[in-house]
């Protein structure tokens, strides 16, 4: 074979291998960018796109004024890509010159923002890794504030990033922290912010962003496949300053005489919205650990009690609507009325026959006096006008945990018992059922939906959550309105109207001093209230005031003051108008 002939062939055999490696590329280059474009593509973008919640603020809930109660701040999650994490450049931002960052050092930096160890900050990450080596998400920190955020993001690492999400806190701590209730790490945990989540809750969203080879996120790629919705804004009918003043003043009162617990009620009359509802001990949403357990709701309505001698302004406002006593019907009150078997009925103090008139009865709240008038009503028909007060059931609040109380129906009852529930023995009612029920008499016998929430305020201007306005009529007219009259005798010609009475204006109370019953017995403890309203003459509010269990000062004249420093406060920053003409000082006795 000559030497050109093996040349030839030499070139045939090199052309035949070239022309096998070009062919092999030239399918395995239609394979990618014909036959499986689309799927690498979508591999590709997958490696590349990360995906990102968006976090939607939940709503405000705030006063009448609109008074923030509860809102939402952002606060931000510090994360890392543990696979990218190493040392770094940085260009000067002005000068463009590049200077070289080491782990340590920007670990150092973040732990001194958030108060951490970091050796334990590398630790964790190297954990990570060791699970697996390609993990790209790790904690540093978590719901840091916007400041530490700032400050950690001006250091520029490029494989640290962020996490923001709205985090929930309360301006006003325990102002209406009863009422707002707060959230936990599961999410709403009580009040409010647990009952009408439906309206605060927000709709979360999601968006994608591409990162480089070096995990650092690309600026211009974040796509958002959905936005977030805010959460609405829930509105009270409570004035946050009213509010604040009800808490102050009963837990001083409550710590001065040793009560296990107080609360205290302000209610518009004319549309049943609750101005205050404050509860001692509460809880500030801010500091949920600090509270007791027992003291995280609200015990104005879940926690029933036997009011005692405040629910005889109710049993009279009957007596009057049946048409059988007037306020100047003269009676004869002996010491002692016997009912059934070895069981009698007792007044407060002992006593021999009184001449005194219904009004009288009344005032001097003698339980012996109301059972003799109750009596001319049948066990159905007390049953029936208590209940037509509200008492039995829940408020038209519908709050968390709200307690129904105990309201005996006529066919369960004895001929005892049916007489004490007229005078709040027997029975038991929550401070919301007392202060719906004096709202009643107030509002000349009609009985509003006692309203806490006027409604929930979306970003699109829908407002859901608006409240029934139909009221229930308890009484007529001329049996809550002569009732006011008679209860008047209170602060003018009782033994504590010196201690309810407001200068300038008409003053309708009553008092109530409950034997608290544990064991099917009586005992010595108390609960202490007093219920009334104001002015008499054209009634705008009611304020309800009770202190449980007092150890010291145990009749109702302890929380007379208090009642009349809150009504005072009310009748003050709602402008009222003092009365024009002086109380009518209705006959006591004959």
């Amino acid at each position: 074979m000559t030497a050109e002939r093996r040349a030839r062939r030499r070139v045939a055999a090199a052309v035949l291998v070239i022309s096998m490696v070009l062919g092999g590329f030239v399918v395995r280059l239609v394979d990618i960018q014909v036959v499986r474009a689309e799927q690498l593509s979508d591999e590709s973008e997958a490696r590349r796109s990360i995906p990102s919640p968006l976090y939607g603020a939940r709503g405000d809930i705030v006063d009448a004024s609109g008074v923030v109660l509860a809102d939402s701040v952002y606060r931000y999650d510090i994360a890392v890509s543990p696979r990218f994490v190493e040392d770094y450049r940085l260009a000067d931002p002005e000068t463009g010159e590049k200077t070289q960052h080491t782990v340590a050092e920007a670990l150092a930096s973040i732990a001194e923002l958030i108060g951490a160890d970091p050796l334990e900050l590398r630790a964790g990450i190297d954990a990570e890794l060791a699970i697996d080596p390609a993990d790209d998400h790790s904690y540093l920190a978590r719901r840091v504030t916007t400041e530490t955020f700032q400050a950690i993001r001006a250091l520029r690492v490029p494989w640290v990033y962020f996490e923001r999400q709205p985090s929930r806190t309360y301006p006003n701590g325990q102002v209406a922290g009863n009422l707002v209730g707060f959230l936990g790490t599961d999410g709403p945990q009580t009040g409010l912010e647990f009952r009408l989540n439906d309206c605060l809750e927000a709709t979360h969203g999601s968006s994608t962003y591409e990162r480089g080879a070096d995990g650092v996120k690309l600026p211009g790629t974040t796509v958002v496949q959905q936005e977030a919705v805010d959460g609405g804004t829930l509105r009270l009918t409570i004035d946050a300053d009213v509010q604040w003043f009800a808490q102050q003043t009963i837990a001083e009162q409550a710590m001065a005489i040793g009560a296990d617990w107080a609360t205290a009620w302000v209610v518009r009359v004319d549309d049943g919205h609750v101005i205050a509802a404050a509860d001692w001990p509460t809880v500030d949403p801010n500091d949920v650990n600090g509270t007791a357990p027992e003291n995280l709701g609200s015990r104005s309505f879940s926690e029933p009690f036997e009011p005692g001698s405040i629910f005889k302004a109710m049993t009279f406002a009957a007596l009057l609507d049946a048409g059988v006593t007037s306020p100047g019907e003269q009676l004869v009150v002996p010491g002692r009325l016997p009912t059934i078997a070895n069981y009698s009925i007792t007044d407060a103090w002992a006593h021999d026959d009184l001449r005194l008139t219904s009004t009288g009865v009344l005032m001097r709240s003698s339980n012996v006096g109301t059972s003799i008038l109750s009596s001319r009503l049948s066990a159905q028909q007390r049953h029936d006008y208590l209940s037509a007060f509200g008492i039995g059931e829940q408020t038209a609040v519908d709050f968390l945990g709200e307690s129904n109380g105990r309201l005996r129906s006529a066919e369960s009852i004895d001929g005892h018992g049916t007489l004490t529930q007229m005078f709040g023995q027997g029975v038991t009612a929550t401070s919301a059922q007392i202060a719906s029920a004096y709202q009643a008499l107030a509002n000349g016998g009609v009985r509003q939906p006692l309203t806490l929430v006027t409604g929930c305020e979306h970003a699109d201007g829908t407002v859901t959550h608006a409240p029934s306005t139909e009221g229930v009529r308890a009484v007529s007219e001329a049996a809550a309105d002569t009732t006011v009259a008679m209860l008047e005798s209170v602060a003018t010609d009782s033994a504590i109207a010196s201690l309810v009475s407001i200068p300038g204006y008409r003053v309708a109370a009553k008092t109530g001093t409950a034997e608290v019953a544990e064991n099917g017995r009586y005992t010595d403890e108390r609960i202490i209230s007093v219920a009334g309203l104001a002015p008499a003459d054209d009634p705008q509010f009611v304020v309800v005031v009770t202190y449980g269990r007092p150890d010291t000062m145990k009749t109702s004249a302890t929380a007379a003051p208090t009642f009349r420093s809150i009504m005072t406060q009310v009748l003050k920053t709602f402008r009222v108008e003092p009365s024009t003409q002086p109380a009518p000082r209705l006959p006591i006795t004959w």
